[in-house]
């Protein structure tokens, strides 16, 4: 590890994980995260679970599975020119989305509508519970027993009140830094800027698969058409034309390029500036991972497009609605009918019905949807 840089995590100096392990005579400590991660079930369901468009509409969409390699393999690049832990990166950008339900945020959403009254539904702190509880693989522990590291990354965000309870049950642990300020590694703040470059980019793929979006509309945003131009600049083969999809893919490549040399360039220019002589220094600081003013702006312009011409489409919205039905008809069912047989132990029995549900694929959710209500996804309201 003498190459990483001195604010970087070493997992030789790792915090540790909650249940005391020999090392690995293979592997050091972030490795067997990661391994760990991918080894999960709950990494495999994200296979079947949706990013925007749901699993049923087409082979080529993104999944929650395949947006985690894509961004695993973005924040590892950026992580090797910075300098920092490439395997606690992988690990992190692996994990993040372990929580997500069935049918993306909008299975969340109404997730959350059920559990208003019993602490509520987040994603991320239902990924941070997958890991902690849900998974059984081992004999000595529940869950994967990651690194403290991995954890905190897997942590994005949290409440008051939520952190307030993780630092109950550990203290000093990963939710302390949003009760007494601070940032999490630098890892965990790359994947979090890292999470949105990859699906800004991908989304907008997705989108013009799916005819939502047309190269027409996209050239409108000026992000996006400033890389579409580009595209065309490069010389691509003539027989190409302007809505061929091989000159998408080289204006999205561009997109993706450039907006992790600027994260790269603006954070190195940071920790010039801040200079954090370890990861200590790095938790008690500013936010260090950043992209530049004019990259950050640019970025939320496209995130506005995208809100306005693809999250909330009629399309979109009107598939969004019937998830929420389904994932509200199975919460009510499991709650007064009881969870099948195997379905793992909760605080409360909302909490395991939760647990459960998030669990579930986009598949699997209709196929229990159709069996206990009668009702396919395509039936008329």
């Amino acid at each position: 590890m003498s190459c990483l840089a001195p604010c970087a995590s070493d997992s030789a100096k790792t915090r540790g994980r909650k249940i005391h392990e020999p090392p690995a005579w293979d592997r050091d400590a972030f490795q067997r995260d990661r391994d760990r991660i991918v080894h999960s079930s709950a990494f495999r369901r994200l296979v079947y679970k949706t990013q925007v468009f749901l699993n049923h509409e087409g082979d080529l969409f993104r999944t929650r599975l395949t947006h985690s390699l894509e961004l695993a393999q973005l924040a590892r690049s950026m992580a090797r020119n910075l300098g920092l832990n490439e395997d606690l990166t992988e690990a992190i950008a692996l994990a993040h989305d372990l929580g997500h339900t069935p049918f993306g945020h909008a299975g969340q959403t109404a997730l959350n509508r059920c559990m208003a009254a019993h602490g509520g539904f987040e994603h991320n702190l239902q990924s941070l519970r997958v890991v902690d509880r849900l998974e059984h693989r081992y004999p000595g522990f529940v869950g994967l027993n990651l690194c403290f590291e991995t954890r905190e990354g897997i942590l994005k965000h949290c409440s008051a009140v939520r952190a307030q309870q993780l630092e109950a049950e550990e203290p000093q642990g990963v939710a302390s830094r949003f009760l007494r300020g601070g940032q999490p590694s630098l890892e965990a703040q790359l994947c979090n800027l890292a999470d949105e470059i990859a699906y800004s980019a991908h989304d907008v793929d997705d989108g013009v698969r799916s005819g939502l979006l047309s190269v027409e509309l996209i050239q409108t945003q000026p992000l996006l058409a400033r890389m579409l131009a580009e595209a065309e600049a490069e010389g691509a083969d003539p027989r190409l034309t302007p809505t061929s999809r091989v000159w998408l893919y080289t204006a999205l490549r561009r997109l993706l390029r450039e907006c992790a040399m600027d994260l790269v360039i603006h954070t190195l220019e940071r920790l010039t500036e801040h200079a954090p002589i370890d990861v200590d220094a790095v938790r008690a600081g500013p936010p260090l991972v950043a992209f530049s003013p004019t990259m950050r702006a640019e970025l939320t312009a496209l995130k506005r497009f995208l809100f306005k011409h693809l999250y909330r489409t009629p399309a979109v919205e009107a598939q969004m609605t019937k998830a929420q039905r389904v994932v509200e008809d199975l919460f009510h069912h499991y709650l007064h009918e009881g969870l099948p047989e195997g379905a793992r132990e909760a605080e409360t029995p909302e909490r395991a019905v939760a647990d459960y549900l998030a669990g579930m694929t986009d598949r699997f959710a209709l196929r229990e949807h159709a069996r206990i209500t009668g009702q396919r996804w395509f039936d008329p309201d």
